[in-house]
């Protein structure tokens, strides 16, 4: 369900607003593979790291194949709105300030998704449009791509809350040295990072393996979704008050890997406009939810517009606040969230063609088996040459080409905030992971 009224004439029909996930329960005594640290802390404590950080002293060396892009909020010298990036990758940087084609961008967002507004496919020749402008970004990707191949992973940090959609910023081809176009988030493996307001307020830190069992909400229209973990343990809650009461109980010795849920969220201007499940950010943010902080569980938040963000200064200061950054400082392993809005039967079929994935692939990390999941959808689309127009020739709306479009961009709302090499291993009811090895 959306929080925003429609935009525009409804092209589509048939309804479908909000989107709906859960999470379940959890198995036994599990032994956290710790990995050694990837991202190695050359700031000091107390460097400033915030919305709009000029001076925002990072983690400078990285081991060998990773890359981080930190894209900040900044003024234009004409005082508009827009965003600077710097990016690095061993010896190979790059850095952009503020200029016109840096702008907010608020047509390429994927919350501009629905049925009710514009065309899926003005929507993606939009993004094509804004990558275009930003070439100095995609060389240094590019050159990248030549030095480490399928081994990069890019993290990309972003405070801008500008909904920026780097998984599905296109990248051209390098013929040189043979490399394909195509939509970042399904050439690569592909990490998001907000700022966490916690002590920390760094790069994602390893998490390593999210063991255990499920323990998910859903609501009463998605019952169904728990299909997807039937083989594995697992608690469904249909009532919120049990569900937070779980996720807050450290009695049970058993850990959780993944806490799922599905149900309707809402967006606005102000944070008092995000909810989950009916239930505020706010009274979310007041919930102890020492689960996570016990196991460093998997959160998946299958809820419209749960992967948005807004800058709180209604409530007196200057940060980005949204789910994925409430859910990662209550020590969650990881978020997997959803950009925008996501019609219902699309949702379904989305998520559990995602949730098998990642559930079927414990030795893959999670933002890879995203990355596969982009992929499958980009191959079913049929390639990037042949975007379908509006209209036919007879003047009348392409309705079909248009949820071919949709359905491909609804690929690219999912998105995963964590360290890249987060894996989740669900086990069965005698403690076993689906690979019939023991806990």
């Amino acid at each position: 369900m959306s929080g925003e009224p429609p935009r525009g004439p409804r092209w589509l029909t048939g309804a479908g607003s909000a989107i709906r996930r859960t999470p379940l329960s959890r198995p036994m005594d599990t032994v956290r593979r710790e990995l050694p640290s990837l991202l190695h802390p050359l700031r000091p404590p107390d460097a400033p790291v915030g919305v709009g950080s000029v001076d925002a002293r990072l983690h400078e060396r990285l081991e060998e194949g990773y890359a981080v892009l930190r894209v900040d909020r900044a003024a234009g010298a004409d005082g508009r709105d827009g965003y600077r990036f710097r990016g690095w990758c061993g010896d190979l940087k790059v850095s952009c300030a503020p200029g016109p084609t840096r702008l907010t961008a608020p047509a390429v967002g994927l919350g501009n998704l629905t049925q009710h507004g514009l065309y899926p496919s003005e929507i993606l020749r939009g993004i094509q449009h804004w990558s275009g402008n930003q070439g100095e970004l995609a060389a240094w990707i590019n050159s990248a791509r030549v030095q480490h191949g399928d081994a990069l992973r890019l993290i990309v940090w972003d405070d801008t809350g500008y909904e920026l959609p780097w998984e599905a910023f296109w990248v051209p081809p390098d013929q040189e040295h043979g490399l394909p176009g195509g939509l970042l988030g399904a050439l690569l493996v592909l990490t998001r990072w907000t700022t966490v307001h916690d002590g920390d307020q760094g790069l994602p830190r390893p998490t390593g393996e999210c063991r255990g069992s499920v323990l998910a909400y859903l609501h009463r229209d998605m019952t169904d979704d728990s299909d997807v973990f039937a083989p594995y343990l697992h608690r469904t809650h249909p009532e919120m008050t049990s569900f937070l009461q779980a996720l807050d109980a450290t009695d049970r010795e058993d850990p959780t890997g993944l806490v799922y849920m599905g149900c309707h969220g809402t967006y606005g201007d102000a944070v008092m406009s995000l909810t989950l499940a009916e239930r505020t950010w706010a009274e979310y943010n007041s919930e102890g939810m020492r689960v996570l902080g016990r196991d460093r569980s998997l959160v998946c938040l299958n809820a419209c517009h749960s992967g948005r963000f807004v800058n709180n200064l209604g409530q007196g200061e200057n940060a980005l606040r949204g789910f994925a950054e409430l859910f990662l400082r209550k020590r969650a392993g990881g978020c997997i969230v959803t950009a925008g809005e996501v019609g219902d039967q699309d949702a379904r079929v989305l998520i559990k063609r995602l949730m098998r994935q990642v559930a079927g692939r414990p030795d893959l990390p999670v933002p890879e088996s995203l990355r596969a999941f982009r992929a499958e959808a980009l191959g079913n689309f049929g390639g990037l040459a042949g975007i379908p127009t509006t209209r036919n020739d007879d003047g009348h709306v392409d309705a079909v080409g248009q949820k071919r479009v949709m359905r491909l961009l609804y690929a690219f709302t999912f998105q995963y905030y964590g360290h890249p090499l987060t894996t989740l291993r669900l086990v069965t009811e005698r403690g076993h992971s689906a690979w019939g090895e023991g806990s």
